[in-house]
Formats: C-alpha cells, structure tokens, sequence
C-alpha cells in the first residue's frame, strides 16, 4: 500500500511539476489582458506577455496560431488592459520584426521565455503582433 502511494505521488508531481513551472514562468514578469469575443459572443480574457519597441507594444502568436489570435482576426479590433489601462486596439502583423520580438522577449522574460518556448515549441516562425490604438 505504501507503494502505491508512492507511485501515485511520483506520478502526480510528473504531472504538476511541468504545470507548475509553466504557471511561474508566465506570471512573474508583466502580462497584460486581451480581451476578445468569442463566436458565441460570450467575452474571453487571455493572459499575454508583451514587449514594446519605438512607440509600439507588440504580443506574440505561434506559427500555427491560437484561439485569442483567431477571435483577434474575426472579430478586427479588440481590448487590452496593461497596467490598469483598459484601451481598444487593431493590429498589424509584422513578420520583417520577428526576430527583434523575440529578442526583446527573452530579455524581457528571461529563462521564463526558454522555459515556454521548450515546452510549446521552438520560437521559430513566430508572428509579432503590433498594437495600434483604435483611431491611430
């Protein structure tokens, strides 16, 4: 019997451990909130990591995409709440800075941004997304 607890919490850090750090790389350095509807019209709130360059905050998708960045395409403007601030945007892709973008993440978000990328897949071909202030 105490075997099997101990094959059974074995297990379930095998289980958490991955969860957990996957938890702590994320949140611990800023995230913002996109908020997007989704095609039952109910609102959805992702938590996003963020980096700036020359006046532009830009997110990140992966090249095989996500549900947050199909609502941003099907629905074209949407909001994001960065330090309490809660402003509409639309978006430009802009391929030609992937790499500057993945630069500024992993400095920004340090081993959090390896740590990620090496459980989801490399970075390779990822999609930079510039903000642009609804009106702008």
């Amino acid at each position: 019997m105490a075997y099997l607890k101990w094959v059974f919490g074995l297990v379930l850090v095998v289980i958490l451990l991955p969860i957990a750090a996957i938890q702590v790389a994320s949140e611990r350095i800023e995230v913002v909130q996109l908020h997007t509807i989704d095609e039952a019209g109910e609102p959805v709130t992702t938590r996003l990591w963020v980096v700036d360059d020359k006046g532009f905050q830009y997110l990140r998708v992966g090249p095989d995409g996500s549900g947050w960045f199909s609502r941003i395409e099907a629905n074209g403007q949407f909001e994001v709440t960065r330090s309490g601030v809660r402003d509409i945007y639309t978006t430009v892709l802009r391929q030609d800075k992937s790499d500057l973008v993945n630069e500024l993440m992993r400095a920004k978000y340090t081993w959090g941004d390896s740590v990620i990328g090496m459980l989801t897949g490399s970075r390779e071909g990822s999609v930079p997304i510039e903000l642009h202030p609804k009106g702008q």
